[in-house]
């Protein structure tokens, strides 16, 4: 299964280096990523594979936003299969 996960907030140092440490410590692979800074404002999309990964996608948007308030940033995930059913032109 593949999953979007998007990260938006004030730039700061670690954010991929955590968010990405948490994706390594359950075996889920980043299998495309994509990042920019807008105006001060970090964002960032990542397609990820979770058939490997050691928890489901609800426990893994449990541990995000715990994850994501501790940056302060925040973190969203969602199945590729609604994600392209809602972008759908």
């Amino acid at each position: 299964m593949n999953a979007i996960i998007t990260v938006v907030g004030s730039d700061k140092v670690g954010i991929i280096a955590k968010v990405s440490q948490f994706l390594s410590d359950h075996k889920i692979n980043i299998a495309d990523i994509t990042q920019t800074i807008l105006s001060g404002n970090f964002v960032m999309m990542m397609m990820v594979d979770l058939k490997n990964s050691d928890i489901d996608i609800e426990n893994v948007r449990k541990s995000m936003e715990d994850l994501a308030s501790q940056m302060g940033v925040e973190i969203n995930i969602m199945s590729e299969k609604v994600f392209s059913a809602m972008h759908r032109v």
